[in-house]
C-alpha cells in the first residue's frame, strides 16, 4: 500500500501496537482477523477493521489477513524497513537513556550521535558514539543528510536548538523538553511531555482515592 493513503494521528498511534501484537504471536498463527486483534488488544473492531485498511488490501473474509503479510505491510508503511538517521541534542540523563535504547532499531530509527555544549561531556562516548559540540550540528546533518532530531536539552535552551536543527536541515522534531517550540512551515513537532503525562497519572491516582 502506498503511504500517500490519508491517516490520523491517532490511527499512527495504533499501528505501532498493531505491529507489536502480530509480532509476538507464535510463528504456527498464520493467519488473523481485525477482530481477534481488537479483542486481544481490546480495541473496537470497526476501528481497527478501518485502520488495517488503510494499510493493508490483504484481508478476506472469513480467512483475515495472512500475519506474515500484515506485518510487512504495517512496518512498510512506517518505514520500519528503512532506517532513518537522527542526531539528539542534549546528553543529560534523558538523552543518555535514549542514546542507549537498543530498541529504536527495530522500528527503523538510528541515533548516530548526540551534541551538546558542556565542555566536560563533550568527547566522551555513549553507547560507542561520540558526543560533539553543537556548533558542529550542521556539518553531521548535511554530510549524512539527516532529517531528524531529537531534543532533551532543559526547557530554556530548547528553542534556541531548535533553531540550530532547523538550520542545519532538520525537518522533524522530537520534543522532550516541557516547552512549546515555534519552527517555521514545513517542519513537524512531536511532543513529549512527560511532566504533564506524571500530572495526569497523579490526578487518576487522586480520583482513585477520593472515591475510596
Amino acid at each position: 500500500m502506498s503511504n500517500a493513503n490519508p491517516i490520523s494521528t491517532q490511527t499512527l498511534r495504533r499501528l505501532p501496537t498493531y505491529y507489536d501484537y502480530l509480532k509476538s504471536l507464535p510463528a504456527e498463527v498464520k493467519n488473523i482477523s481485525a477482530t481477534s486483534i481488537a479483542r486481544e488488544l481490546r480495541l473496537n473492531d470497526v476501528q481497527v477493521r478501518k485502520d488495517l485498511a488503510l494499510v493493508s488490501g490483504g484481508g478476506k473474509p472469513k480467512v483475515g489477513y495472512v500475519v506474515e503479510h500484515l506485518i510487512d505491510d504495517i512496518g512498510r508503511y512506517l518505514r520500519y524497513d528503512y532506517v532513518d538517521r537522527a542526531v539528539l541534542a542534549g546528553a543529560g540523563n534523558m538523552g543518555h537513556a535514549l542514546m542507549c535504547y537498543e530498541g529504536f532499531a527495530r522500528y527503523g530509527l538510528d541515533i548516530v550521535t548526540a551534541f551538546d555544549n558542556n565542555a566536560g561531556v563533550i568527547g566522551t562516548y555513549i553507547n560507542g558514539k561520540r558526543v560533539l559540540p553543537i556548533e558542529e550540528m550542521g556539518s553531521i546533518c548535511s554530510k549524512q543528510d539527516i532529517k531528524i532530531g531529537i531534543i532533551t536539552v532543559p526547557a530554556a535552551a530548547a528553542q534556541d536548538v531548535c533553531n540550530i536543527m532547523v538550520q542545519s536541515g532538520i525537518k522533524a522534531i522530537w520534543n522532550f523538553a516541557a516547552v512549546k517550540l515555534n519552527t517555521p512551515k514545513g517542519v513537524i513537532v512531536q511532543n513529549e511531555d512527560l511532566v504533564a503525562s506524571l500530572a495526569v497519572l497523579s490526578r487518576h491516582l487522586k480520583q482513585g482515592g477520593d472515591e475510596a
